[in-house]
């Protein structure tokens, strides 16, 4: 397997910040391994609610996996359902989407086995990565290709090591920014993060590739790389928050979001990935973008977590079985 199989699986240290905090505002917890015998153990538990965080086993549409099987049993779930989670998880069809609904995202072309004549609509340089894998799995630094012999062999590396086909984009030159979503019909907008790649060493190319996010940047020595909220004009701000919001709409994202941006050479904002299924590292030094943000903004890891439980038994009519809602923050108290 690939040295980056298991980054976008969640730690114990995260398992059991979200377990303790959806008992501090009061809900018995049992934890579910999501794994093939998940369907089982989740009949016999008959949970009232389930605080999904499953990124799936394997398979194009593995993120769906769990969120498929709570429908079937009727059982309600916190985050997006398994249409959004599939369609997200595929950067190609993410962009198609967007694109029909007219918003930005960058010129791309899917290499199926690596052979195919590249699109004379593509300049270098150009980025490529797996087509169906977060967490920066598959992105190097090595992702950024100049030419066609250093575009061929990172195609060549990405279908042979990952088992999927490799989606090649534009390069987006201008400033990356990641914006984290809560909520459902009046979705919060959370402090714009700004990723701050001139702090990667020296050498390094200008993209959050997987050495960026888990090798040079750790808890133990972290980067600065991350601003918010982010130092940027108001009129960049609205376009940000616009086009956010809009995917998120158009995406069918539900309590809780994050998407990444990047600017292009006119310095327009362009979406690259959207990821209904974010990571929740509670330690700071982690640099987990999405808790980042929600710091910011005041809440408490806590908080942050408890909020988004009752926006999804808001959206099920069960915001009254929360008994203790001292640990959510309502829009109104931002």
């Amino acid at each position: 397997m690939p040295e980056d199989y298991y980054v976008e699986y969640d730690d114990e240290e995260t398992v059991n910040a979200i377990a303790r905090a959806l008992e501090r505002c009061g809900c018995s917890v049992v934890k579910v391994e999501a794994d093939e015998d998940a369907y089982i153990r989740i009949r016999e538990e008959d949970p009232d609610i389930v605080f999904n965080i499953a990124e799936g086993l394997r398979g194009e549409s593995r993120e769906s996996h769990i969120p498929a099987m709570l429908e079937m049993l009727s059982i309600p779930y916190t985050g997006s359902g398994p249409l959004t989670l599939a369609v997200c998880l595929d950067k190609a069809l993410t962009h198609r989407v967007l694109s029909a609904y007219g918003l930005p995202s960058p010129k791309f072309q899917v290499f199926e086995d690596g052979r195919e004549e590249l699109d004379n609509s593509l300049e270098f340089p150009l980025i490529v990565k797996p087509i169906c894998e977060g967490s920066s799995k598959g992105v190097r630094s090595t992702s950024l290709v100049k030419d066609e012999e250093s575009l061929r062999k990172q195609v060549l590396w990405v279908i042979s090591t990952y088992k999927q086909p490799a989606i090649v984009e534009e390069f987006l030159p201008g400033r990356e920014f990641t914006i984290g979503i809560l909520g459902n019909r009046d979705p919060i907008i959370l402090p714009i993060v700004e990723i701050l790649l001139d702090k990667l060493p020296k050498g390094a190319n200008p993209i959050y590739s997987y050495e960026a996010k888990w090798v040079w940047d750790t808890p133990d020595k972290p980067l600065d790389i991350l601003r918010c909220p982010a130092d940027i004009p108001s009129n960049l701000e609205a376009k940000l928050r616009d086009i956010a919001v809009k995917t998120f709409r158009v995406l069918r994202c539900r309590d809780i979001c994050r998407i990444d941006v990047r600017l292009d050479r006119y310095g327009e904002p362009c979406i690259m990935e959207v990821n209904p299924l974010p990571g929740l590292i509670p330690n700071p030094d982690a640099h987990s973008a999405l808790p980042t943000a929600a710091r910011v903004a005041g809440y408490s890891y806590d908080e942050l977590i408890c909020t988004i439980l009752w926006y999804a038994l808001e959206r099920y009519g069960m915001e009254d079985r929360l008994e203790d809602r001292s640990l959510v923050k309502f829009p109104r108290s931002l």
